[in-house]
């Protein structure tokens, strides 16, 4: 047979024009070693910075040892002593997992327990919402267009509400929470009564839609209203778990206990790894059968979780995100100060946007693209996120140092100082 040239599909858009040869902590290292500050960490996915010597020795271990064990055929030690040690970390009382391989798999998974658990086909979320690709994730997703467009008709019985988005609704956060809640408060009443609603779905911070934190308030707004309607409180933790808002969960800002956590990114330091968590009583209301899957709870991404729980806790790393990215949010504030470009700085812990505006307050997507680029050229990498992508995102490991902190806010600087 004759051979064919492949390549990867078009429609992948690559985010930076580094071709990694390696990676060590916070920075990536191209095939001519031209070393970069790394503030995507493969979004949100290597926590402990790029191949942490604990993670690593981990990983090495357990392939020597056994790389697959599938847990509906067998169990391996791996899953069962992760397990165990997310009971140390989870939500009080939500003490039952399911793993899978990505957030999609996760949200999906959620989605599916969720409506078996109550007998009700409806799911709320909110404008801005990103919890994946796949149908099911897609059809709660509304961060932008691309992930919905083309595909229809969607999954149906999901219902969109409002996010307190404060700085495109051009209110105060307390307006725009009391905004919120009451429009929610209208859609239980006119588009998804509480009896039909099966799950809220929610994420403490919007990750593809612009990097909004949700309000405490709102959070708070949310538990209430699921616990007087009988609904489920879905926190996809996908993005802000594992530390990286400076608390090790994202609603742990808030004070509120959810009816399902769903986690993965950070989870494995790079290894695919994901769960749903909720309590017992929750779990057996899923159908036999309903769960399951091939890859899901790999030995070896298990272990490198493992490794992942234990460098969190011996380095405090939750409490470094905590004071690193105050440091780099107000670093990034100074620079936002001096240019008329950003019209907003936000976030939490090490999960921080730049939304950048015209003078009459419309999304600039060109200039926040003229930035992510430049930014990159100087040895800086970023993302965009924002319906409009006009909002550039620093997402560094936890791992990450005052010294390199202060690195990447002076290249961002020159970055910004150079627009013009």
């Amino acid at each position: 047979m004759a051979g064919q040239s492949a390549e990867l599909s078009p429609l992948l858009k690559q985010a930076t024009p580094v071709l990694a040869a390696r990676g060590s902590g916070v920075y990536v290292y191209d095939e001519d070693d031209r070393r970069f500050l790394d503030f995507t960490a493969g979004i949100g996915v290597t926590s402990t910075g790029h191949c942490h010597p604990k993670v690593v020795e981990a990983a090495q271990e357990q392939v020597a040892t056994l790389i697959h064990g599938q847990y509906t055929t067998v169990m391996h030690r791996p899953l069962l002593r992760l397990t165990e040690r997310l009971g140390d970390v989870l939500p009080q009382g939500v003490d039952r997992l399911f793993y899978v391989n990505s957030g999609s798999e996760a949200v999906e998974a959620a989605l599916r327990l969720a409506r078996q658990a109550t007998g009700r086909q409806n799911a709320i979320v909110f404008q801005g919402s990103f919890h994946g690709r796949t149908m099911g994730a897609a059809s709660l997703t509304t961060s932008g267009v691309k992930i919905r467009a083309g595909i229809g008709p969607l999954v149906p019985g999901v219902a969109v509400s409002p996010f307190p988005y404060a700085y495109r609704l051009g209110m105060s956060e307390d307006e725009a929470v009391d905004y919120a809640l009451r429009e929610l408060d209208y859609l239980l009443a006119t588009v998804s009564s509480p009896r039909d609603t099966a799950a809220i779905f929610v994420e403490p911070v919007l990750g593809e839609g612009g990097y909004v934190p949700a309000p405490p308030a709102f959070l708070r707004g949310l538990w209430e209203r699921a616990d007087e309607h009988g609904i489920l409180l879905v926190l996809d933790e996908v993005q802000t778990g594992f530390g990286r808002t400076g608390t090790f969960w994202g609603h742990d800002h808030a004070g509120v206990r959810p009816d399902v956590v769903i986690t993965a990114k950070g989870l494995a330091s790079g290894f695919p790894l994901s769960a749903i968590a909720a309590p017992a009583e929750l779990m057996e209301r899923g159908w036999p059968g309903s769960q399951g899957g091939t890859y899901g709870g790999n030995a070896v991404a298990c272990a490198a979780a493992l490794a992942t729980l234990d460098v969190i806790e011996e380095e405090g790393l939750v409490d470094n995100a905590a004071e690193q990215g105050e440091r780099l949010r107000k670093g990034l504030q100074q620079v936002a100060d001096r240019s008329p470009a950003i019209g907003d700085v936000r976030g939490l812990g090490l999960m921080l946007g730049s939304e950048f505006t015209t003078p009459d307050g419309a999304p600039d997507a060109e200039t926040a693209n003229r930035a992510h680029r430049a930014a990159a050229d100087a040895g800086l990498l970023l993302l965009t996120c924002g319906p409009y992508g006009n909002v550039v995102r620093m997402i560094p490991p936890l791992v990450v140092s005052a010294d390199q902190v202060d690195a990447a806010v002076e290249i961002w600087g020159d970055v910004i100082d150079g627009l013009d």
